[in-house]
């Protein structure tokens, strides 16, 4: 059982070494990895998710319960605890949503509870996106968005993998305050990579990359906290103007005043 991932430093892409020796991560927490383009963000994910052992560019090692990840976690794809949900995803299967979730509920070994889950999931993707999936959609025919919020859904409903790894998944048309607040329901280590300062503030704490190396490592302040409200507030207000853009609504000079 996985209750803890540990980050052991290595270097960024000028070989200088990381400013933190080593990043633990709990169950239950959200945490963010944020820093310009070209920072290192996705490459540390991909340390995570590789199981890094110095032998990655980085020569980071992660650490599964403070200890060398166990040989099936690298190589039995079955009992790998990680999850990835990348901004870049294509299905190759037409099967319908429905049959889909069910089949990964029998590769899960949790079949008995295909039905239940299958439901489950499909709620919950349909609180992330604004374009409701149905059961009977054809995977390939998705959207952008309705992909990302079904895998999410699908990584913290039916996988029963602890560490979920989200790429800039806010680039997706997704509900991310919202992502945030479900996700926190369910009891899995979730790191995103990501630019948006609410999903930021979100978190419990951020790793700042700078140069392909970790900078530093931040908590939430309690002032943060406070200022994150009103990011909530501006979130939101975009997002409804962004939803009447789409429906295809003209905007006023009050709803912009809202954003001011």
């Amino acid at each position: 059982m996985v209750s803890t991932i540990s980050i052991l430093g290595g270097r960024g892409k000028d070989g200088r070494l990381d400013a933190i020796d080593r990043i633990d991560l709990r169950m239950g927490q959200v945490v963010s990895i944020v820093g310009p383009t070209g920072s290192g963000k996705t490459t540390l994910i991909n340390d995570i998710e590789l199981f890094a052992h110095e032998d990655t560019p980085t020569g980071r090692t992660i650490l599964i319960n403070g200890e060398p990840v166990p040989p099936e976690f690298r190589y039995n794809p079955a009992c790998n605890p990680i999850a990835l949900i990348t901004q870049h995803t294509t299905f190759l299967s037409d099967l319908p949503v429905g049959e889909f979730l069910a089949a990964h509920c029998r590769v899960r070994s949790r079949n008995g509870q295909s039905v239940d889950l299958v439901a489950q999931a499909l709620q919950f993707a349909n609180q992330l996106t604004g374009e409701p999936i149905e059961p009977t959609y054809r995977m390939t025919e998705l959207s952008g968005g309705q992909t990302r919020a079904l895998l999410i859904a699908d990584a913290a409903v039916i996988c029963s993998t602890p560490v979920v790894l989200l790429d800039e998944v806010e680039n997706a048309g997704i509900h991310r305050a919202r992502a945030v607040e479900l996700l926190r329901q369910h009891r899995k280590i979730f790191i995103f990579v990501t630019h948006d300062p609410w999903i930021a503030l979100l978190s419990d704490f951020r790793i700042v990359m700078q140069a392909g190396r970790i900078l530093q490592v931040l908590s939430t302040s309690d002032e943060e906290r406070h200022i994150s409200s009103h990011v909530h507030r501006l979130d939101d207000a975009l997002c409804r103007l962004r939803e009447k853009l789409r429906q295809g609504s003209r905007l006023t000079g009050r709803e912009l005043q809202e954003v001011a």
